[in-house]
């Protein structure tokens, strides 16, 4: 393995442990109900004593006016990405719709938020789209029940390298199902 390659390996190794650490954390939550909020699992989406974990690219905005959600085809069947081929990804830790995702787990699974109005592209099911308000202020792009987010580590359109990520981080189907869950 050349040194490139060997710095890219264990760019992933690290940022993998980072995430645990961030998304499976039991300190206390910044979630929707503004207390602690757990999970069927028993994870937290972020501890608001834990320090941000650097994301390993920059972290996506607000779209603005809106965005566009689409299908990709890939090794793991037809998923759901940004209009830029940015894979998306559901929380089942998120509950009820609502994004327990926020300080060190937003900065590695930055969400998808925007300021207009969100679309799908062929082959997806516009009823099953919809924004959700994040505590922060701002608002969240959700497909069937889950709100959806971005990985850092995901450099290039069509890279899925959060897919199973603490059995707690899935890409989206095209039904609104969490593909490997």
């Amino acid at each position: 393995m050349g040194p490139t390659a060997r710095s890219s390996f264990l760019l992933a190794v690290l940022l993998a442990v980072l995430t645990a650490a961030s998304c499976s954390s039991s300190g206390a939550s910044n979630g929707p109900s503004g207390s602690a909020a757990t999970s069927r699992d028993g994870l937290y989406g972020g501890s608001t004593t834990e320090p941000p974990v650097a994301a390993a690219t920059e972290e996506p905005t607000t779209a603005p006016g809106g965005a566009s959600i689409m299908l990709a085809d890939g090794a793991l069947g037809s998923i759901l990405v940004d209009a830029e081929g940015r894979t998306l990804y559901g929380f089942t830790v998120d509950v009820d719709g609502k994004s327990a995702c926020y300080d060190g787990c937003a900065a590695t699974w930055p969400p998808l938020v925007v300021d207009g109005p969100a679309s799908v592209g062929d082959g997806l099911d516009g009823t099953l789209l919809s924004t959700v308000p994040r505590t922060d202020g701002t608002t969240q792009v959700k497909y069937g029940e889950w709100p959806l987010y971005y990985f850092a580590a995901d450099a290039s359109a069509g890279d899925t390298k959060g897919q199973g990520i603490n059995d707690v981080w899935y890409v989206v189907a095209a039904d609104g199902s969490l593909i490997g869950r």
